[in-house]
């Protein structure tokens, strides 16, 4: 049990880091657009595969760290992570049961939230330009929820 306690933490620690490497990762103008916040999907699965272990606080503490990381208004993305997270925890039973594509939707709804709060705290401090690029991050996010979903579950089974 422990052992499977020391793996988990180090899977998390490992899996933020990549995301945040991800996140600021230099994607072509072309295809930046279509860049999901990886971070806030790392974060979704941990919480709602290790809910008692990962919650609003470390949400929190990862959202101010990809903050000062990125150089983007300070509390940005904590205060988005963390409710989302908050949302996550109270739905975590029920998302437990739902269908994959209940789920995934979910998952957009939840990736959509944070991009619409991003846009809106954003724009409080400086004219922000509103396209329907501001969807594609969610669809991606969504669509990669999917797909990671299926790969881990064959994987899974294939053991």
């Amino acid at each position: 049990m422990h052992d499977n306690n020391q793996q988990s933490l180090v899977g998390y620690f490992f899996s933020i880091a990549l995301a945040m490497a991800l996140n600021i990762f230099y994607f072509p103008p072309e295809f930046s657009y279509l860049n999901p916040d990886w971070v806030l999907l790392i974060l979704i699965y941990w919480v709602l595969t290790v809910p008692e272990a990962v919650g609003i606080f470390n949400a929190w503490g990862v959202g101010l760290l990809l903050d000062v990381l990125t150089g983007r208004l300070l509390g940005l993305n904590s205060l988005t992570y963390g409710l989302i997270c908050y949302c996550c925890l109270i739905f975590h039973q029920q998302l437990k049961g739902f269908l994959l594509i209940q789920q995934t939707i979910f998952i957009f709804f939840c990736l959509l939230f944070s991009q619409i709060m991003k846009v809106v705290l954003e724009s409080s401090l400086e004219k922000i330009q509103f396209t329907l690029d501001f969807f594609y991050p969610a669809v991606t996010g969504a669509i990669i929820w999917l797909l990671a979903y299926v790969i881990v579950r064959a994987i899974q089974l294939v053991r």
